[in-house]
Formats: C-alpha cells, sequence, structure tokens
C-alpha cells in the first residue's frame, strides 16, 4: 500500500469523485451529459463516449488532489488510457488523486427487503490486476429498501466477507450498503444498518480497516460512532439521488463526512460546453462538494 495514498485518505480535506457508472447507468449518464441514445451505437461506441466525458473531467484543471482526494473508476476505465497514461496512473501521478475501482457486478433481485450482490466469481484475478495498476481500494454496492432486520444483516455480511477477501489482496475497500433514499422506513433502516455494520467492525483483524460509503442520514450526526472508529479508514456519503445543492446541504450537517458523488458531481456538465463553459461548471461543483466535505 502507498503511504502517501493511505494518508491522503485518512486525513486530507476533500472528497471523493465517483466516476464508476457501468453498463447498465452509462446511457442515462450520458443523457444527462447532453449525449442521447441516438448519437450511438452499440457498447464500444458508449463506453468510447463516456470515456471521453471522464476524461474531460479528469484532465480539467478545476480537477486536481487538493479538492477532490481520490476517484472511483469503472473496470473499463482503469483499462484506458489518459494522455498515454493507464487512468488510475495518471490521477495519481498528474493530479494527485488517489485511484478507486468498482469491483461490483451489480445487485441481485430483492428478497428481504434488500437488494445483495451478484456473484463475482473473477474477483482475485481483478484485484490483481487492479493492484498492478496502482489502484489502492475498491468500492462495491447493496441496497436496503426497508427495514428489514434479517436482509440487512444479510448486506452487510455479505459486503465485509468480500471486504476481507479484498483486504487480503492488498487493498482497502469501500464497504457500500446503500439505504435508498426512498426507503419506506429510513431512519429505522438505519439504525438496524449502523447496528449491523459496527458488529462487523468489531470482528476485524487488529489491523484492519476499511471504508464506509453510507446515504446521508436521516438524522445529524447519526454516523459519528462510525466516523471516529478505529476500524473505519473514512466515512463518506452518497448523493443517493438528491439534487447537488439538496445533497450538500444535508452533508454539511454530518461532521466528519465526506462525498462520494456521482450524479450530483456532474449535474450541468454536457459535452456541448465550450472548454472554458466546462471547465467553469465542473470548478464550481467541485467547491460546493469541497465546501460541503469540510464540516
Amino acid at each position: 500500500m502507498n503511504p502517501q495514498q493511505y494518508e491522503k485518505v485518512k486525513s486530507a480535506k476533500g472528497f471523493i469523485a465517483a466516476l464508476d457508472q457501468s453498463g447498465g447507468s452509462t446511457p442515462k449518464a450520458l443523457s444527462l451529459y447532453g449525449i442521447k441514445a441516438d448519437a450511438y451505437s452499440g457498447e464500444q461506441q458508449m463506453f468510447d463516449l463516456i470515456h471521453a466525458m471522464r476524461t474531460r473531467i479528469i484532465t480539467s484543471p478545476a480537477f486536481n488532489g487538493s479538492q477532490v482526494l481520490g476517484a472511483i473508476l469503472f473496470e473499463q476505465t482503469m483499462d484506458r488510457e489518459i494522455e498515454g497514461r493507464g487512468t488510475a496512473d495518471y490521477l495519481w501521478s498528474v493530479k494527485q488523486v488517489v485511484p478507486f475501482l468498482k469491483i461490483d457486478k451489480g445487485l441481485a433481485d430483492e428478497v428481504n427487503g434488500v437488494q445483495m450482490m451478484k456473484p463475482m466469481p473473477n474477483l482475485d484475478a481483478l484485484l490483481a490486476r487492479a493492484k498492478t495498476k496502482g489502484v489502492f481500494g475498491t468500492k462495491m454496492r447493496s441496497v436496503v429498501k426497508r427495514a428489514d432486520r434479517q436482509g440487512i444483516e444479510d448486506v452487510v455480511a455479505q459486503q465485509f466477507t468480500v471486504g476481507k477477501q479484498i483486504l487480503a489482496a492488498g487493498l482497502v475497500p469501500i464497504i457500500e450498503p446503500e439505504v435508498d433514499i426512498h426507503a419506506t422506513d429510513k431512519a429505522g433502516a438505519e439504525q438496524l444498518l449502523k447496528a449491523s455494520i459496527l458488529k462487523q467492525l468489531e470482528a476485524l483483524g487488529p489491523d484492519q480497516q476499511v471504508m464506509l460509503k453510507l446515504t446521508i442520514p436521516s438524522a445529524d450526526d447519526f454516523y459519528s460512532d462510525l466516523v471516529k472508529h478505529p476500524k473505519v479508514l473514512r466515512l463518506v456519503a452518497l448523493s443517493g439521488g438528491y439534487a447537488r445543492d439538496d445533497a450538500n446541504a444535508k452533508l454539511a450537517r454530518n461532521h466528519g463526512v465526506i462525498a462520494s458523488f456521482s450524479r450530483a458531481l456532474t449535474e450541468g456538465l454536457t459535452a456541448q460546453q465550450s472548454d472554458a463553459e466546462f471547465n467553469s461548471a465542473l470548478g464550481s461543483s467541485i467547491d460546493s462538494i469541497y465546501r460541503a466535505s469540510i464540516t
């Protein structure tokens, strides 16, 4: 593990940019960016366009390690290049932004009010490849739809089981059991989730640390004991479908929690903008999320 990256993730001011839309969510991301589905045909063209969008974000002068401490990449983005360097290498060497990799293969169907992760049969090989490319950590997402004790315990147990596999590969896992912002009993689900996470954290080895990526809670500072927990390297929040201003306002009320926003980060960016317009819009977005992350 790179000690500079570890220190940055642990204590630097800033937030994590989630640039990890995969096959299922890419058409929507492109549509919001001003590229409609009739502008491309087939997956290859689609992924070329999303890589061009991500390259434009990452190479922008507004995007750098002074405010963005990490970025989460989709597997195909990790395997591509930016200005002649592997994306992860470019992020760290040029921008001083710590690279993470989304590793999950999507969500299983809902059972007991939750969606577990689909199996990841080739995970060890992917983790080894990520490590050789200079990736620091990983991210994997499950979803909690309602306050079901069994479902939430199952989701958290799966996340930590895979998390230990990631730790064994020498990477730091971001454990992400997202609570749906429209959950019927969101606050109740968060209480069950926190209790389950605390139990799993206690079972980690003495030198093991994970990161947590959680929905901004209904009660301000509800996760403060997780923020301070010695087994938690950093607690980050997802925007969860809230618009950027709303997400920022909610985040700022949760002290010690930093953003890991995706849609909220790219809100207002379009392919049609000039570079000056694009860089200005991205800079404003980054500034606002940074300010909300340093409370």
